[in-house]
């Protein structure tokens, strides 16, 4: 009897969180709708193993993707779901992205255990985050906010809240709202002000460059969301031309004006919020890269190479 690819059993390769665990079963369930059997398999990454330093101390470069990606190259997982804003700007050699699954609503939010919470201009209220861009955006709005390190997946992040460490959490809604924590939202900041990492809210899925052709053909049917493919190739292009990653507050959102043109906003905010770039362009869909290097190289020109070179030396 002739074997098929529908006869394959596709091996998908996630973290072992609960918000992982729920991005690699939505993508398991649109497998499983098109004919194809599935298996979750569960890796750790280097991110989720030290958890005693901050991310920007950890480094940019494949902190949540590095392991994931090894079992991609060794062939023990054939895919990998990746929390978008994740992955790398540049991806290792031999492998790709495939696919981007239908984006979530990619507004940063609060969530804190005290619903009379309230985030004013002046508020000196502590607030736990793990992002270097909710940090220095934080900074330049609410100056007087005071921000502590907050890493760990929902769950471990609510327990220090639950501890008195921070009056609230400043989170992505798309994994609050995937984990059903929607009533602890207490504020919800607007997206054109406080712009999102690039691919925040969206699930990418990664392969082998030269997985069976035919295979990598029905997975991105079966998995790929069209609208959110072609926003997060634009936002992809700015971070890559940014060189930036996940310890670098520089922000990015495309969004689709109508069925052929999209709109890029993005830029990037100093460590002390005290400069801040921020650009807007529109494109046809077909030149998404293309407006996204071109909005990177804009913001690069206006001094973002300086905000970059002194985050490095801080750092450094």
């Amino acid at each position: 009897m002739q074997t098929t690819i529908k006869d394959k059993i596709i091996n998908i390769g996630t973290r072992g969180s609960k918000l992982a665990l729920w991005q690699a079963n939505a993508v398991a369930d649109k497998l499983q709708a098109a004919g194809f059997a599935t298996e979750i398999v569960i890796i750790s990454t280097k991110g989720d193993q030290m958890l005693d330093k901050s991310l920007d101390k950890l480094g940019s470069k494949g902190v949540f993707t590095e392991e994931l990606e090894d079992g991609l190259r060794d062939g023990s997982i054939d895919i990998a779901v990746h929390s978008a804003k994740d992955v790398q700007s540049t991806l290792p050699e031999g492998l790709e992205l495939l696919a981007f699954m239908e984006r979530e609503k990619v507004n940063d939010v609060l969530l804190s255990l005290n619903p009379d919470f309230k985030l004013e201009p002046g508020s000196n209220a502590k607030i736990g985050t793990s992002s270097t861009r909710r940090r220095a955006l934080l900074n330049k709005f609410y100056p007087n906010v005071v921000t502590g390190e907050s890493r760990g997946n929902l769950q471990t992040r609510l327990k220090k809240l639950e501890d008195g460490q921070f009056e609230a959490l400043m989170l992505a809604y798309a994994g609050v709202h995937r984990m059903e924590y929607d009533n602890l939202i207490v504020h919800i900041f607007p997206e054109n002000q406080f712009v999102p990492a690039a691919g925040q809210g969206s699930v990418a899925i990664e392969c082998a460059r030269d997985m069976n052709a035919e295979l990598k053909a029905a997975i991105k049917e079966a998995v790929d969301h069209e609208e959110t493919h072609h926003c997060l190739l634009a936002e992809r292009a700015f971070l890559r031309t940014m060189e930036g990653g996940c310890s670098i507050p520089s922000f990015v959102l495309a969004t689709l004006i109508d069925d052929n043109n999209l709109q890029v906003q993005g830029g990037i905010v100093s460590l002390d919020g005290q400069r801040h770039l921020y650009e807007v362009y529109e494109a046809p869909i077909t030149e998404a890269e293309t407006i996204g290097v071109k909005l990177a190289e804009t913001i690069l020109g206006q001094g973002g190479v300086e905000i970059l070179r002194e985050i490095r030396e801080h750092r450094s």
